[in-house]
């Protein structure tokens, strides 16, 4: 059996420039992504992971056999504790996981989702408060496990 393969989020190429051999994020799928090499959440610091907006969706193709996704969600400090919103992840359009409601402020929030047989995954993130459309989400330590 091959040794499994980890395709961090914020090292993952555009579908426009991707040669489909692994995960990659979808251009024309997905809203604004800032692929950051250190976040924080909650005043701890994270080494990698995207940057979105309170109201978002990143859309990644797998173009591979995937059995998992991890991640710490949260907002960013750069949000001075402000906002809420709601992080979501689908598999081929059915709702995976949720974390429910995450202020700004919160710990970061363990994801870790089944991948066995999906070949599109969202990245969803919901504001759930006046300000949580403006707020800086975080998917830190963002990875997919691949063969």
């Amino acid at each position: 059996m091959p040794t499994p393969s980890v395709y961090p989020l914020d090292e993952l190429p555009y579908d426009v420039v991707g040669d489909g051999s692994g995960p990659e994020i979808r251009l024309r799928g997905s809203s604004w992504v800032w692929q950051r090499s250190a976040l924080s959440v909650a005043d701890r610091r994270y080494k990698g992971g995207v940057t979105v907006h309170g109201g978002s969706w990143v859309t990644v193709d797998l173009n591979r056999a995937c059995t998992a996704y991890d991640a710490m969600v949260g907002l960013d400090d750069l949000t001075l504790r402000l906002g809420a919103v709601a992080f979501s992840v689908y598999g081929d359009g059915a709702r995976l996981w949720s974390s429910g409601m995450v202020r700004g402020g919160d710990p970061a929030v363990p994801v870790h989702v089944d991948l066995a047989g999906r070949t599109t995954v969202r990245l969803v993130v919901e504001p759930r408060d006046a300000l949580g459309s403006v707020a800086l989400a975080d998917w830190a330590e963002s990875r997919f496990t691949c063969s």
